[in-house]
């Protein structure tokens, strides 16, 4: 019986081992075929909140997002095979935590984007969909613009991963 634990172990051990070494991956499992190039116009900021460059730093992620999964080719050219097109339509700055004496701890940011993915070779619409994220920042530091600006930056990464996972994975 002892003999059956050690062998069991080891085996547990080995699996262990080698699933933790392996990595999976989803990058190119849904996207079609026929498509090898996707132009990533700047993204409107119709928040209407005045965060500057939002729209161009979205943008900026997503085609860096994009260009290091190469599961399609970013281009400039005046004929991609796909276009994905973006407009951030809310950004909101609200308490999130509220200490006994009343006093704002913490504030949340969040983010609202909609995207029309498009098929420009067969003239359809692959999705059309709204993405939204958010993240905390502590308001009794003291650099509170850095740490609002920190949040921005992380719900922006956050959005810009969803968006690219959602066109090579169709999540």
């Amino acid at each position: 019986m002892a003999f059956n634990k050690k062998i069991l172990n080891t085996i547990l051990l080995a699996s262990v081992l080698i699933a933790g070494g392996c990595s999976y991956s989803f990058t190119g499992a849904s996207v079609p075929p026929h498509l090898k190039t996707i132009s990533i116009p700047t993204i409107e900021d119709r928040s209407g909140k005045a965060e500057p460059n939002l729209g161009e730093r979205l943008t900026t992620l997503l085609i860096e997002k994009f260009t290091y999964d190469n599961t399609l080719q970013v281009t400039n050219s005046s004929n991609p095979d796909c276009i994905l097109e973006a407009a951030i339509t809310s950004l909101t700055d609200e308490l999130s935590v509220v200490s006994g004496n009343e006093t704002a701890m913490t504030q949340r940011i969040t983010i609202n984007v909609k995207v029309v993915y498009r098929d420009l070779i067969k003239k359809t619409k692959i999705f059309e969909r709204n993405f939204s994220q958010y993240s905390d920042y502590e308001t009794d530091g003291a650099d509170l613009i850095t740490a609002r600006n920190n949040a921005i930056e992380r719900v922006l990464d956050f959005i810009a991963d969803d968006i690219l996972l959602a066109v090579v994975s169709n999540w």
